[in-house]
């Protein structure tokens, strides 16, 4: 099963489906999930690889996890449906979006957080490289990774069953490549920390080429993880596009 609900809540006026970041899990969401509740019902994705998932084979390529989740995926009956993604996750987001447009399926919005537009490639190839450049590149990203990566090294054991999901996440990201067809016409709202060192402001905008409908961007305190930080914020705005 790919689909994970902290919370139900059947009265709510929508649904929204997220997508966590490269070597994270659908408890990346729970702090949201709880700013949104009950207004906003939210749905978190959990790739394979990974805690109560971990015996299942993982997957490398964005457009079939995307193809998998909304197969998975039933429409919210009389409830509205937003998809959010952050990192990895906005372009797994963006492809799942796609999918649910052709089917046929309305979206409220398209939330891409921390990650440039489809078209620009990746130019690295840290999926090939050595556990140690793993490490610093979740460093360098900062946030919770930070914290995780010093667990990491403590734990030679723990790295041991966590970087094999990173890696195949970066592999993920690394080696997507955009094919033009159709992309969506819901809105796109793009959101960065300020401090992020992965994405720009440029960056973000690059995402308004990827829908016929409406595009912002919205701009927070923080750097690559700054979610948790601004979660009753990120919840206000998801919820105007629910209205």
């Amino acid at each position: 099963m790919w689909i994970r609900c902290f919370q139900e809540s059947p009265n709510a006026s929508g649904v929204l489906l997220c997508f966590p970041h490269g070597g994270g899990t659908a408890s990346a969401y729970r702090q949201l999930a709880e700013a949104l509740f009950p207004r906003i019902e939210l749905l978190a994705v959990q790739y394979p690889g990974r805690q109560d998932r971990l015996s299942d084979e993982m997957m490398s390529d964005v457009g079939a996890i995307a193809e998998q989740v909304v197969r998975e995926s039933t429409p919210p009956a009389g409830r509205r449906l937003g998809v959010f993604g952050h990192s990895m996750g906005a372009t797994i987001a963006f492809e799942a979006a796609r999918r649910f447009e052709q089917r046929g399926q309305a979206l409220a919005a398209l939330f891409v957080s921390g990650r440039t537009a489809p078209s620009v490639v990746q130019p690295t190839a840290l999926h090939l490289a050595s556990d140690q450049a793993l490490l610093d590149d979740m460093r360098r990203l900062g946030g919770a990774d930070s914290n995780v990566v010093q667990i990491l090294v403590e734990n030679p054991d723990l790295a041991e069953l966590v970087l094999p999901s990173v890696r195949n996440d970066y592999k993920a990201v690394e080696t997507y490549r955009y094919k033009s067809g159709p992309d969506v016409s819901c809105p796109i709202i793009a959101l960065r920390g300020d401090a992020d060192p992965s994405v720009t402001d440029a960056d973000i905008r690059l995402w308004s080429e990827f829908t016929t409908g409406t595009f912002d961007t919205c701009e927070f305190s923080g750097g690559h993880f700054y979610i948790d930080d601004h979660a009753n914020e990120i919840a206000s705005l998801v919820g105007s596009r629910f209205n």
